[in-house]
């Protein structure tokens, strides 16, 4: 997807942001922090940090993990609790919550990562391609 202009925010609408540029499909995130942090499987997109423009961001709160091994930081809503963001301050780019984001998004689910991390209370079955790690490289 290029060229194009989104527009996302979170359910009470508290936090707005429009993203300029490309979108990366969607890969869906076993690991256990996003399953802890979303309640389930994480679905997000990226886009290079700079082209998101917040448009109202009164209420966005960012988690910062005191664990040293977890080195990203998780924004949402402070109003809502909606999960909006994943962020490495190593990274160019910021992971953006493919459910925030305004449809039509022209987005397709692309693959699963930290599949040897994914719950014992479900299956991965839809044929996607499925790592057991992710390297952004």
């Amino acid at each position: 997807m290029t060229g194009e202009r989104h527009a996302g925010g979170c359910q009470c609408r508290a936090v707005r942001f429009a993203i300029e540029g490309p979108l990366r499909d969607v890969l869906y995130c076993h690991c256990g922090r996003c399953r802890k942090s979303h309640g389930g499987v994480a679905a997000y997109s990226a886009c290079e940090r700079a082209n998101v423009i917040f448009e109202s961001d009164d209420e966005l709160r960012w988690f910062e993990s005191p664990d040293p091994s977890d080195s990203a930081r998780r924004g949402f809503c402070g109003r809502c609790g909606s999960r909006l963001f994943w962020e490495r301050a190593d990274r160019t780019t910021i992971s953006i919550a493919a459910g925030s984001i305004d449809e039509p998004t022209g987005l397709r689910a692309a693959a699963h990562i930290f599949c040897a991390h994914r719950g014992d209370y479900y299956e991965i079955a839809d044929g996607l391609p499925c790592f057991d790690e992710y390297s952004a490289s």
